[in-house]
């Protein structure tokens, strides 16, 4: 039979040598697009835990947690109760930015700090201006102060002074006991 009359054979064959040189770029691709997966290292950072028990009454502690640094702080009820009564229109950012809540949760203390153990604070000690990571206890509202460009954060890590649009954010955790939080 010639080639040139039979047109289901040459289309056939067309077919079979196309999904064939598909299947064996699918093989030499695989091992590079595999390769940009994160490793072992980076998955193990997914989550981290922190003992609550090393850190004192009004002290802050800085971990790192993919890749990042975060705050956190034993707060006394002095200061507590002080960011308790900062009303939402004193503030730059009224969202809470906690991604334990609803996105449009208001920045109140109590969306910020730990549910029922509101001297917690767990913060990424990042500054939403351009990246830099501020310096606790310090600034004009007894939180934390960007030395970059000077943004001032309160003892609730929300944004109180300067150019940062959006207060620190609030990672997920939860508490494991009452002496242990995990973090992610």
């Amino acid at each position: 039979m010639d080639d040139a009359q039979d047109p289901n054979r040459r289309d056939f064959l067309f077919l079979a040598t196309g999904a064939a040189a598909g299947v064996g770029a699918a093989f030499l691709a695989w091992p590079f697009i595999a390769q940009m997966n994160p490793d072992r290292a980076a998955l193990a950072l997914a989550s981290t835990e922190v003992d609550l028990s090393q850190i004192p009454e009004g002290q802050v502690v800085t971990i790192k947690w993919r890749g990042k640094p975060v705050f956190v702080w034993n707060r006394s009820k002095e200061q507590v109760e002080e960011a308790k009564q900062v009303k939402l229109e004193q503030l730059v950012d009224r969202v809470a930015r906690n991604d334990n809540l609803p996105p449009d949760a208001p920045a109140t203390d109590e969306n910020r700090a730990a549910q029922g153990k509101e001297n917690w604070l767990v913060v990424v000690g990042v500054c939403t201006h351009l990246g830099c990571v501020p310096i606790s206890n310090a600034g004009d509202f007894g939180g934390w102060f960007c030395p970059c460009h000077g943004s001032h954060y309160d003892s609730a890590g929300r944004v109180r002074q300067g150019p940062a649009p959006q207060n620190l954010q609030v990672p997920t955790y939860a508490f494991e006991s009452d002496t242990k939080i995990k973090i992610g």
